[in-house]
């Protein structure tokens, strides 16, 4: 480890080489000598004769190919890298200590007995520094050169290489120099280990060199010829080769990756570890290792320099007592929906209103109180308390919440690991994994951790994880940071050799636990007796230092090592001799040792928090009186630290500033909704952005700040922040796979395992869990602002609500102008609403199926009347308790669900969701299984009953089928020119009978009822295969969304629609036969229909059917905005004209202003107001109808009124361009060149938009101020790389390229989809 600089080491003398020329002059390696002599003494000339010899360049850690000092390059000893103190053995305590960190030369051998830092050496004084900075150049009398001062010892790694590279110098370097004072003149190389760098010594060459103007200018032209191109070190390629995997962007790293899998299959890779004979033994167990005495010895150390340290300084320090917490006088006052729903709006903004006061009362009282502690280091960096977070307590819940939950570090199924042996890496019980992020963004710094060994640069690439279980195939963890999603990945390696777990042990405390301050961090077991010794771990964490070896090698760095470094590196920042002569050092010597540890963690033992990153070490501090020691006058360096201040403190959590915010987003979003906003309204909001911008810049509510702190009792550690960045993922990786092993026990007790685990991972996910951190968010965020990287890359901030937003207008006309995927796509919507959405059908299917056939005699009302009790909120959060699913739950430790209501209704929905997740993975048999065990697991009576169905009454009378009986009836005869137009033979072709009979027919033996009850199994079948298709082809869409679409093909405008084009209603059996049918009769029948179908053939056909004449009409839906009624449009519409004065905002209203007729065929006529002006009235057969053409006729009539009518015709007209776009490129040429026949030549992109409805098309009814941009066209192009742009076609004209390249959307392709929409053929086969 470097430190400012001192006087340069003594040299003890090498072996004699052969004779070299004898005039040149000899100086030991790494201390370089003046480009002057500073005296003709003789004594002095010949006490350089046999010294003074200087090594040539090599790619040594110690032989420096450049003049600028380079910190990474110093052989570390005893704390300090600049100085490589390699002593004589000394007595301490007793023992003699034959310790020294690394010798280069591998056949070096010496014993290790204690290790002790080097101020503890009575005799030996590291720091000493001569009084004054002209004695280093005034050694002209003296028999010595100023590198031999007499308190040093020089070490014998340049004796041991002296032999070996003799031959060399000899040959390459000094064949051909002059034979007169050679090196007398010739310039130095910088010394890498003593006070005078190359620039100092080139500063004062000038000022004391005896030689003439003429000897100089000779030796720099000497000096040009033998200038050699800079070699490249080891760490120079480890670097580079290190920076190269960087990627700025997500989408750079999907490309690099993209194009290693496109390269040739890569050699087959292989690790070793570093040699530590010395510390390890091997065992008869492959690579099992275990430690020696020496390695026990070293661990103690480890614990009692490391470990206790801050322990013996809290000590000494006095005992602190925290002043007694105020109960908070709001607990939780999250109402249910039933109870919110009593009072009024007013009642309840005033109660939050002074709820949110008491609560920021409580936690800037928190704040206040932690800012006060008298072990605090600064006041703008926040510390770690076990169970707290910066504004108070972690968990409020109750006792009882406490003693399950996964949010409270209690994993069911884990019942203690068994104890590994703490002197073996236990290579035959545990599971070695190396542990991957990408993409390396934020994880690549410009300084990594380096450790030197062995004359090679080992570098920090990650964490190994060792596991007593083999880890499956689990789903892929992700998290997001700094607004970037990381994958943390794990591959199964060959396990390492010389660790042991002690090791790995004592490793993990110091860093988790002294340095970054996880103090809520654990990875212990809760079990039962609540001893925590009688189990292990349930990871083990070893640091991967590594260096390249040929042939995709590489090699591990023995963790003896890494622990050596680390005491190596836990010396004082700045040594107290060194402050007695702060001043006297050069500015350049001092810039040098900053950079050095620029980047670096410090720690303050026993302080809060004790450690932090080291960004500037600043000695000129006049300014910070506490940098300065009253009792002695020394003044320390200040370490400057640039943070980020606690969001409660800032301008993010003021509530000033956070009214100022909404006010401008509100206003903002009102004058984007108006028609022409006058010059006061966007005077005003110009007024609020400035405002707001005054606000974030005041010195009281910045966000980044700079903290400044006293150096004194500070000690260097020797890590980077690459080692923190790692670390920080850590517990996010163990918190994922903790849970997906006590998943086991889950699907143990349902009885079944998951073929795709991530499924029961979303479903036992709540909408509230955020997955960031993976232990206490507020420890976490401490120690990375204080830790972790200075300035980290932002992705797009998007990520955060790109996925999860489902409110606002804009958004809802966003999503839903989006179409289908052909495929099956995974949502990237990472909570269980979406399978809750699927769920919830297959709850109401399994039901609907199992009483229908349960109960064969029992009307509709009595059938819906049962499953209503089976399938409410109540009933299946008593199956989830059942399912003990709230011990799996994922949800935010907070007040959402401390409700006991809440809870269950969280319950419940886990449950549906839990369904959705066995039907998708399983199959609807899988699902229907757990939810009969869920249902009856305690009585074997009734879980028997309902498993054994029993068959339809008309399938039982005929179990082979009943088509012998359709001679015998001409009901039956028509009904099979019904199978032949739609090309399914009914089995029982009584039950395609009673679908298709009225309830006014009453009983008849032929279908032994009516179509009522089938048309109570129709529906539910029919819910569950939209839902289960919207479910798989709209990945994008939320629950709400997904619901409306659902609407949209369920209705009974639309089943009516379809009934028609099949021909139903003309084999439809009334009693009084009807002329025309209306909706709702039409809409029964095709339930009756589907109910029929799933009887005899099963939920496949079903499907099939489904997807023949029901699934193609989404796109016109979608298209028309048919999910959006006129009533919801229209008071779209006028809310979004909401004024700034407050209150409630403008709605329209309906008021019926005529009903004429009998009360059998009565006609309403409604009038719509909106502020009080009538704007539409229209009639109809209902209210409800009559209100509906009056808010269509409304929209119609009132278009100026609203211009978000128009905003959501672009939103949708550039969607559907978009979208169908991008198929007209897999066109075929001839059908490019038969539409360009049709088309006129002078079309414009504007003019061809045939395929679109009437309201979509942008020219029509527009005027020439709201046609959209050249770029609106631009930005609709696709973006992703599975969706190639557009390209115009050679041997096309400008014209005709413009008009395909813009107007394509009107080929004959997506013509023949939009007409496959509007109307399926009736002879279409299922087949």
């Amino acid at each position: 480890m470097y430190q400012p600089p001192l006087p340069p080491p003594p040299v003890q003398p090498a072996p004699p080489p052969p004779p070299p020329p004898p005039e040149e002059d000899l100086s030991p390696p790494g201390v370089g000598v003046p480009s002057h002599n500073y005296s003709s003494n003789e004594s002095h000339s010949q006490s350089s004769k046999s010294l003074d010899y200087v090594y040539p360049e090599t790619p040594a850690p110690y032989a420096s190919s450049v003049p600028s000092y380079d910190p990474y390059q110093q052989p570390p000893a005893y704390g300090y890298e600049g100085y490589a103190y390699n002593e004589q053995a000394q007595k301490y305590g007793g023992q003699e200590s034959h310790y020294q960190y690394q010798y280069p030369a591998s056949g070096s051998s010496f014993l290790y007995e204690s290790y002790k830092y080097p101020d503890r050496y009575p005799a030996y004084s590291s720091n000493y520094r001569p009084p004054s900075e002209r004695q280093r150049y005034t050694s002209n009398s003296s028999s010595q050169g100023y590198h031999h001062y007499p308190g040093y010892s020089s070490g014998r790694r340049y004796e041991q290489r002296h032999d070996q590279e003799h031959r060399q110098i000899q040959d390459s370097r000094y064949a051909h120099e002059p034979r007169h004072g050679h090196y007398a003149h010739r310039q130095a190389k910088g010394s890498q280990h003593g006070y005078y760098g190359s620039a100092a010594r080139n500063q004062v060459s000038d000022d004391y060199s005896p030689r003439g103007h003429h000897e100089r200018e000779r030796n720099e032209t000497l000096e040009k010829t033998r200038a050699k191109p800079k070699v490249e070190t080891e760490r120079d390629r480890l670097l580079r080769q290190w920076c190269s995997n960087f990627c700025e962007k997500p989408e750079d790293y999907v490309k690099k990756m993209n194009a290693l899998s496109e390269a040739d299959a890569p050699v087959e890779s292989w690790v070793r570890s570093s040699p530590a004979e010395l510390y390890y033994e091997r065992t008869k167990s492959e690579n099992e290792v275990r430690g020696r005495a020496r390695l026990q010895k070293l661990c103690t150390l480890f614990d009692e320099e490391l470990l206790q340290r801050a322990k013996r300084v809290r000590e000494k320090l006095p005992v602190y007592v925290p002043p007694p917490r105020k109960a908070r006088r709001r607990v939780c006052k999250h109402k249910h929906k039933s109870e919110a729903c009593s009072s009024s709006s007013s009642s309840d903004d005033d109660s939050d209103e002074d709820a949110f006061k008491i609560e920021q009362d409580c936690c800037m009282e928190e704040l206040s109180r932690k800012v006060q502690h008298p072990q605090r280091v600064h006041a703008d960096l926040w510390h770690n308390d076990a169970g707290e977070m910066n504004d108070g307590p972690l968990c409020r819940c109750s006792a009882k919440s406490r003693r399950i939950g996964i949010r409270h570090g209690i994993y069911p199924g884990e019942t203690g690991y068994k104890l590994c042996d703490p002197n073996s890496n236990n290579a035959g019980k545990l599971f070695h994994y190396r542990i991957s992020i990408s993409p390396p963004t934020n994880f690549l710094t410009k300084t990594p951790t380096i450790i030197k060994h062995d004359e090679h640069e080992f570098l920090f690439e990650g964490f190994s994880l060792l596991s007593h279980v083999r880890l499956s195939d689990l789903p892929v963890c992700k998290v997001i940071r700094f607004n970037i999603e990381y994958t943390i990945e794990y591959e199964e390696e060959k396990m390492p050799e010389n660790f042991t777990i002690h090791e790995l042990d004592i490793f993990f405390k110091y860093l988790f636990h002294e340095l970054l301050e996880l103090v809520d961090f654990n990875l212990m077991p809760n079990l039962p007796s609540g001893n925590v010794e009688e189990s292990c771990p349930a990871f083990h964490f070893f640091p991967r230092f590594v260096r390249d070896l040929p042939d995709n090698g590489k090699e591990v760095l023995a963790m003896v090592e890494v622990l050596r470094y680390l005491l190596d590196n836990s010396a004082q920042l700045v040594e107290r001799q060194q402050l007695l002569h702060l001043n006297q050092i050069s500015q350049s010597e001092w810039q040098n040792y900053v950079d050095f540890i620029k980047g670096m963690l410090v720690t303050k033992p026993g302080y809060k928090p004790c450690s932090l990153r080291v960004d500037q070490l600043d000695r000129n501090n006049s300014d910070l009186p506490e940098c300065v020691d009253r009792e002695t006058g020394i003044s320390h360096p200040a370490i400057v630290h640039f943070g980020i201040c606690h969001p409660q403190l800032s301008y993010a959590g003021n509530p000033e500033y956070q009214k100022a915010w909404r006010e401008y987003v509100k206003y903002r979003h009102l004058m984007a909704n108006m028609s022409k906003p006058s010059f006061k309204d966007k005077r005003k909001l110009e007024e609020k952005e400035q405002r707001l911008q005054e606000m974030r810049t005041q010195g009281r509510m910045k966000r980044n700040i700079t903290v400044a702190i006293s150096s004194e009792g500070f000690y260097r550690t020797g890590i980077m922040c690459d080692v923190v960045q790692h670390a920080m993922l850590i517990p996010v990786l163990t918190g994922h796979l903790r849970f997906h092993k006590s998943l086991d026990l889950l699907e143990e007790s349902i009885g079944y395992r998951f073929k795709n685990r991530y499924l029961l991972q979303l479903a036992l996910t709540h909408p509230s869990y955020k997955e960031n951190y993976g232990t206490n968010p507020d420890h976490a965020r401490n120690s990375l602002t204080n830790c972790g990287i200075r300035q980290p890359e932002y992705g797009d901030r998007k990520i955060h609500y790109m996925n999860t937003r489902k409110r606002g207008i804009n958004t809802l006309v966003s999503i839903m102008s989006r179409f289908g995927k052909e495929h099956e796509t995974v949502s990237n919507i990472t909570h269980n609403e979406r399978l809750e959405f699927l769920g919830d059908a297959v709850v109401e299917f399994l039901s609907s199926i199992h009483l229908f056939f349960m109960f064969p005699e029992l009307e509709e009302g009595g059938l819906a009347t049962y499953r209503a009790a089976i399938v409410q909120n109540q009933h299946l959060a008593l199956l989830a308790k059942k399912l003990q699913l709230e011990e799996f739950m994922l949800y935010a430790h907070g007040s959402d669900l401390c409700h006991e209501l809440e809870l269950r209704h969280a319950m419940a929905n886990c449950f549906e969701a839990l369904m959705g997740a066995l039907l998708l993975d399983g199959g609807i048999k899988v699902a229907d299984e757990v939810f009969t065990d869920a249902l009856f697991r305690q009585d074997e009576k009734l879980l028997s009953i309902w498993k054994n169905l029993p068959e339809h009454p008309l399938q039982e009378q005929e179990p082979l089928g009943d088509r012998s009986c359709i001679d015998s009836y001409r009901v039956l005869k028509e009904l099979t020119k019904f199978e032949d137009s739609i090309g399914i033979k009914f089995k029982h072709i009584r039950l395609l009978a009673r679908a298709f009979t009225d309830r006014s027919i009453g009983f008849t033996h032929l279908t032994l009822g009516s179509n009522q009850r089938l048309e109570f199994l129709g529906d539910t079948v029919l819910q569950l295969i939209c839902s289960e298709y919207l479910y798989r082809h709209f990945p994008e869409h939320h629950e709400g969304h997904l619901s409306l679409l659902r609407s949209s093909l369920v209705n009974n405008r639309t089943q009516a629609v379809v009934c028609d084009d099949l021909g139903m209603p003309k084999y439809a059996v009334y009693a009084n036969p009807k002329a025309d049918l209306k909706t709702k009769d039409r809409a029964d029948l095709l339930e009756a229909f589907l109910g029929a179908l799933y009887v005899d053939k099963g939920l496949l056909y079903c499907e099939q059917f489904c997807h023949v004449c029901l699934f193609p009409r989404l796109q016109l839906f979608i298209m028309n905005q048919d999910w959006n009624d006129p009533k919801s449009k229209l008071q779209q519409c006028c809310l979004t004209l909401r004024t700034m004065d407050g209150g409630e905002p403008d709605i329209p209203y309906y008021k019926v202003v005529e009903a004429s007729g009998p009360t059998n065929t009565r006609v309403y006529k409604v009038a719509v107001y909106f502020r009080s002006k009538r704007l539409a009235t229209s009639s109809g057969s209902s209210i409800q109808q009559a209100e509906m053409n009056a808010a269509k006729q409304a929209l119609e009539n009132s278009r100026d009124l609203f211009p978000q009518l128009d905003h959501q015709k672009r939103v949708i007209a550039k969607s559907i361009k978009k979208q169908t776009g991008n198929e007209l490129d897999n066109d075929s040429d001839r059908q490019h060149q038969e539409e360009k026949i049709k088309r006129p030549k002078y079309a414009t992109p504007l003019q061809d938009e045939s395929h679109l409805p009437k309201q979509y098309r942008m020219h029509e009814n527009i005027s020439s101020d709201e046609l959209p941009e050249d770029e609106d066209f631009e930005s609709t192009a696709p973006k992703s790389p599975t969706m190639p742009l557009r390209s115009n076609r050679s041997g096309s004209s400008s014209s005709s390229s413009s008009s395909d390249s813009d107007g394509s959307t009107s080929s004959p392709k997506c013509k023949r989809r939009l007409k496959k929409c509007s109307s399926v053929s009736s002879k279409s086969s299922l087949g």
